[in-house]
């Protein structure tokens, strides 16, 4: 029998401000798919995964379902999903390590507080070594996590994700702000993981098409809070959907080594 899908959102709608910010949205994540969340700026993309996770609720209508269960408990859900948002860096402490951010990530916690927290084990500091090593991000174990560079923070973070065996990783435009070989590297690290069967599945958010790396197979396109698009990346992503969803200059797109390169104000194609 084929296992209950990772998420559901079943005619899913929000509203904040008397603003309606997800309208009517319908999506079936499942367990052996990784997806894309593609959309402009204000489009409903972070509060879908507020909802995910449970940090908001449906208040105008419909439900989330996870691992086939409508209410689960809370606290054991968001230890299974990994959240990586830039805006979570300022939850870590400046001075903790970065090998000491990763550990926290056992015990889905910010800041590895000793009064608090189970004994650290010697499989814990191995597992934290290990996924800082896969990373590529050995050499800043002992560094103070308030100094590293943006991208160094990033794959901190989504090695502490990591450190839980999670079901589900988000990953919240992990490349805003990146240098391009920044950004580059990071996108290659991501599509040696991805390709390893046994890796958590993944839902990654961007504004950028050239972002998607080819084990994203599946895409979700927001609009103003509701879905333009849904399903496989070859079949969703093209110039004209790009030209209406950011309401820009029509466009072609340019496809290597499975990378959806865009290229903008193509005006030879609209005339």
């Amino acid at each position: 029998m084929p296992s209950a899908p990772l998420l559901e959102f079943k005619d899913v709608s929000f509203e904040a401000a008397g603003h309606k910010i997800l309208d009517r949205v319908n999506w079936t994540m499942r367990e052996d798919e990784h997806w894309v969340l593609l959309g402009p700026n204000g489009s409903g993309k972070t509060t879908l995964l507020r909802l995910a996770t449970g940090f908001l609720w449906p208040n105008a209508g419909g439900s989330i379902w996870r691992c086939g269960q409508k209410c689960i408990d809370l606290r054991s859900l968001r230890q299974s999903i990994g959240w990586v948002a830039s805006h979570l860096v300022r939850a870590v402490p400046p001075e903790e390590s970065a090998i000491e951010t990763v550990l926290s990530g056992r015990f889905a916690q910010w800041g590895l507080r000793p009064a608090s927290r189970p004994q650290l084990t010697r499989d814990d500091h191995h597992r934290a070594a290990s996924q800082m090593e896969q990373l590529g991000i050995t050499s800043i174990t002992t560094r103070p996590f308030g100094q590293l560079s943006q991208g160094e923070q990033q794959r901190v973070l989504i090695a502490r994700a990591r450190m839980a065996d999670p079901l589900l990783i988000l990953l919240d435009e992990p490349c805003a702000g990146l240098d391009p070989g920044g950004r580059e590297r990071l996108l290659e690290d991501l599509n040696v993981w991805l390709a390893d069967s046994d890796a958590p599945r993944m839902v990654f958010v961007t504004h950028h098409v050239e972002e998607i790396i080819p084990p994203m197979g599946h895409t979700l396109v927001l609009d103003r809070g509701k879905i333009v698009r849904c399903g496989s990346t070859d079949q969703v992503v093209n110039a004209s959907l790009l030209s209406d969803v950011f309401r820009t200059a029509p466009c072609r797109i340019e496809v290597e080594n499975g990378r959806y390169w865009p290229i903008w104000g193509d005006r030879k194609r609209s005339e």
